[in-house]
This record gives structure tokens, C-alpha cells and sequence, in this order.
């Protein structure tokens, strides 16, 4: 059933390839401090980590106020869009004070990600009672992105360089990116079904 979910499994796929082009970036920048500044290397990769978080928390508020009036697709498609140009950025310097900022962007990117998933999900299982199964597909999509991410960042890196990682998941971004916004439809219900559901939800005067 899982698989007759066209929108379903393009979503899967795009969430693969943004997890492969995302999971191996944290670690090429904790690397590149580390070599830089050695002793401190572990502290500023701690403070890449909480800033990051620090800036997921209000995108994903924000997410959930807008989700349902300016959609989904939208917002996936900015969130999506982040990864390839902090890909790039991480290319232009070395200075540790732009690989930590350039960094911060992550949260928004991961903000973005991380409340619209489980609403796409349910809007394309809705009705079905397949809610966690596909939960669980989406995970596992994921996980094979993140995990086949620093294996091939690492070969790149041994044989090519810092830069030709960054761009070679800043190319799979692109195509992640493309795929949503040609591919994937909108999975928001109608704006009016929305508004009649609050309306009934609200106690009567």
C-alpha cells in the first residue's frame, strides 16, 4: 500500500537524498575546526550543535503556524533549498567564525524538515491507519541517506578534498530539491476544510 502512495514514495526519496546530503556536513566542519584549533575543537563543535538548535526551535514554531495557510510544499521546498547553498558557503573560507555561522543555518533547515514530516505523512495516510507505518518508511529512507552519507564523504575527502564533499552534497541537495518541486504534489488539505474543522472544534456560544 505503501508503495501504490506515489506522493509517498517521492517524498521518501527526496528525504533520503536530503539526509545524504546533510548528515556529513556537521562532521566535515567539526573536522575542518579541529584541524584549525585543535584544543578548542571539541567546544566549538559543541556550540555548532546548540546554535543549530537554538534556530530550529523558532523555525519550527513558526512552521506550525504557517503549515496550514501557506502549505507544505512551500515551506519543504525553503527548507530543502538551504542545504545546497550552505553546501557551497562552507566552500568559500576556512575561518572558523564562517564555518560556525554558515553552520547556523542548519537549524533552519532542520527546523523546517523536522515539522513538516510527520504532517505530510499523515495528510497522504490519511483515512488509511498506516499513520506509523509510513512513519517508519520515511525513517528508514532517511536513515539509509544519513548512513551512505559519511561513507561517501569520507571517500571524497581521502581523495578529492574538503571542497569536492561539500559540493558533491551540495549537488545532491539540487537534485533533492528538484524532485520536490517537480515531483511532489501539495499534501495540505483544501484552506476551506481547514477552517470548517476549526470552526466545528470550537465549543458553542
Amino acid at each position: 500500500m505503501l508503495l501504490q502512495c506515489r506522493p509517498l514514495v517521492i517524498f521518501g526519496c527526496c528525504t533520503l537524498l536530503f539526509h545524504f546530503a546533510n548528515a556529513s556536513l556537521l562532521p566535515l566542519v567539526g573536522q575542518k575546526l579541529a584541524i584549525a584549533h585543535p584544543r578548542s575543537a571539541t567546544a566549538m563543535m559543541s556550540f555548532c550543535i546548540i546554535a543549530a538548535q537554538l534556530v530550529m526551535l523558532p523555525i519550527a514554531i513558526l512552521v506550525g503556524h504557517t503549515a496550514d495557510s501557506w502549505g507544505r510544499k512551500p515551506l519543504l521546498l525553503v527548507g530543502f533549498g538551504i542545504l545546497p547553498i550552505r553546501a557551497v558557503l562552507y566552500t568559500l573560507s576556512n575561518d572558523s567564525g564562517w564555518l560556525i555561522a554558515v553552520q547556523l543555518l542548519d537549524g533552519v533547515g532542520a527546523g523546517i524538515y523536522g515539522a513538516l514530516t510527520p504532517l505530510v505523512v499523515a495528510d497522504l495516510m490519511r483515512g488509511t491507519g498506516r499513520y506509523n507505518l509510513a512513519q517508519g518508511a520515511v525513517a528508514t529512507f532517511q536513515g539509509i541517506g544519513a548512513s551512505a552519507s559519511g561513507l561517501l564523504a569520507g571517500i571524497m575527502v581521502q581523495n578529492f578534498g574538503y571542497d569536492a564533499a561539500f559540493l558533491t552534497s551540495g549537488a545532491a541537495a539540487m537534485v533533492a530539491v528538484a524532485a520536490l518541486a517537480v515531483a511532489m504534489p501539495e499534501t495540505a488539505p483544501p484552506r476551506t476544510a481547514v477552517v470548517a474543522s476549526a470552526t466545528q472544534a470550537k465549543p458553542a456560544v
